[in-house]
């Protein structure tokens, strides 16, 4: 017997039910009557499918919604990998956090291509943007080199301003033209922008990892006038660690491991006592020279934070160059970014997907909009958290264009609006990330021909279907509300109610493109 279903209906005007018997529903004043065959016919499961996909055209593909954000409440505590689902992390409540965003490299220390950098990051607008997209997640940067020079962190502005880490008292000037730096005395103000600057994303539903190193910068940017505080004739410490030493175990001299756990206590120290936060031991320090030392890293904070008031998560992210998911798999870190595409997640670790990692700008660009959009909605399904290397107010030719001029050419006012595409996914799945009951959902890519879908089996059903093709969903029989979202347009375009008598039931999209699905079984 075929079921009873309303899985095409494009209004988002009323719920609506269907029956096999009956065609009639409320029709919108404005909308064509819809035409049914009469009570007596019985459809075949084939061509009950069929009707709808008709009703779908009758109807036109124009309506929708938009879909209301919904955000997190406020941290009620740090963040715990979460016991019920270890894919995703809890803050104590119980329920599942969800972590989806964007992040650029000028969001603590300010960047450019005018040395100094004379346009500041305007923070305040960044957090209202951030919360505009409905994001709740950023790496907070870092920075290894006061010029990083014509390398490949060029156009992300190659010159970094102060506050540095380290106080620059001199005396004597180093490679970069400024003074030298005492490695000895941390720089309070540096601190202070980073606990303020962590602050004021904790007050806007956003948590921030805190980046500790930048290992890329020492694997390729190093320069003859890079400045770098670990070369003996830029500091006065007479401390000589050049190139990726600062990340390599095995030529670490030990004066330069006090340095960089004194720097590591004094992070901790400024926010350990904040609810929004985690770690993060390096960018893109390559493998196999950082692999011992970020696994020193990671021990080193998990053991100086047992003393303190909160434990907070300590990340590891992909090893550029040499790296492989499975040292990430395999190390002590509570979450990790990996290199894959979209990586199978079954719990091993908290899985952030990054752009930085997994999907760069060429390949982005080459892909075009629609699987920039199915990249994040594929890492919904399989039970990982996203996050956008964004460019934001950078230029940088082929790759971003903000609108507007500064005093710094490399800077622009407004963000490139290609990239919406791709923020507005982010916000999207948190949004219903936000809505279902996430910790009771895994990932379930056998229950549906789409190969994406996180299901709590009975209760409730996320499908994503990247294709513009009928698809199939095993569900056990009952009544199910439905929802029809259209990510291309982010219009909800259809709900109702469907009764499901058959195990396999068939759906088709009511609109053109990449579509989800979302179900959940109606009370009793």
């Amino acid at each position: 017997m075929p079921s009873t279903i309303s899985p095409a209906v494009p209004s988002p005007d009323a719920s609506t039910e269907w029956s096999v018997s009956s065609c009639r529903k409320q029709e919108p004043l404005n909308r064509p009557a819809l035409k049914c065959l009469p009570d007596a016919v019985r459809f075949s499961a084939r061509l009950l499918i069929l009707s709808f996909a008709l009703c779908a055209v009758a109807y036109g593909q124009d309506a929708g919604k938009p879909l209301a954000p919904r955000r997190a409440q406020p941290a009620t505590g740090p963040l715990r990998v979460n016991p019920a689902n270890r894919r995703y992390f809890t803050d104590g409540s119980g329920k599942a956090i969800y972590l989806a965003g964007s992040h650029t490299w000028a969001n603590l220390p300010d960047r450019g291509q005018l040395n100094p950098p004379g346009v500041a990051f305007e923070y305040g607008a960044y957090m209202k943007w951030m919360v505009d997209h409905n994001f709740n997640f950023m790496r907070l940067w870092t920075a290894e080199l006061p010029d990083a020079g014509p390398g490949p962190d060029y156009s992300e502005g190659n010159f970094v301003a102060l506050p540095w880490k380290w106080l620059r008292t001199g005396p004597g000037v180093a490679t970069d033209g400024g003074l030298k730096f005492d490695l000895t005395k941390l720089d309070q103000s540096y601190f202070d922008r980073m606990r303020a600057r962590t602050i004021t994303a904790g007050q806007n539903g956003i948590y921030v990892s805190v980046m500790l190193f930048n290992g890329f910068e020492w694997q390729f940017d190093t320069n003859p006038k890079d400045g770098d505080p670990f070369v003996a004739t830029n500091n006065i410490n007479r401390i000589s660690c050049p190139d990726t030493c600062p990340t390599d175990n095995a030529r670490i001299p030990d004066a330069a491991w006090e340095i960089e756990t004194a720097y590591i206590r004094k992070v901790v120290d400024t926010v350990n006592d904040l609810d929004n936060v985690l770690y993060e031991v390096s960018n893109e320090a390559g493998s196999p020279y950082s692999d011992s030392w970020q696994a020193r890293v990671i021990n080193y904070i998990k053991q100086y934070e047992s003393s303190k008031p909160k434990q907070h998560p300590v990340g590891m992210t992909f090893q550029w160059k040499g790296g492989s998911d499975l040292t990430l798999y395999n190390s002590a870190g509570d979450w990790i970014s990996p290199g894959s595409h979209v990586p199978p997640s079954d719990g091993t670790k908290v899985i952030v997907n990054d752009t930085d990692h997994s999907y760069g700008y060429v390949d982005f660009k080459r892909d075009g909009q629609p699987a920039q959009r199915a990249w994040v909605w594929e890492n919904f399904a399989v039970g990982n958290n996203v996050l956008f290397m964004d460019p934001y107010l950078t230029k940088w030719p082929e790759r971003n264009y903000p609108e507007g001029s500064t005093a710094d050419p490399e800077v622009g006012v407004r963000p490139d609006k290609y990239w919406n595409i791709i923020r507005d996914a982010m916000g999207s799945v948190e949004t219903y990330a936000n809505r279902m009951n996430l910790v009771a959902m895994t990932p379930q890519g056998s229950l549906s021909t789409t190969g994406y879908c996180l299901a709590n089996p009975g209760v409730e059903y996320l499908v994503y279907q990247p294709s513009p093709k009928p698809f199939t969903l095993r569900l056990p029989v009952g009544i199910y509300q439905f929802e029809w979202f259209n990510p291309a347009t982010n219009l909800v375009a259809g709900t109702g109610v469907m009764t499901v008598a058959d195990r396999n039931q068939s759906f088709t999209s009511p609109f053109d493109g990449d579509a989800v699905l979302y179900l959940h079984a109606s009370a009793k």
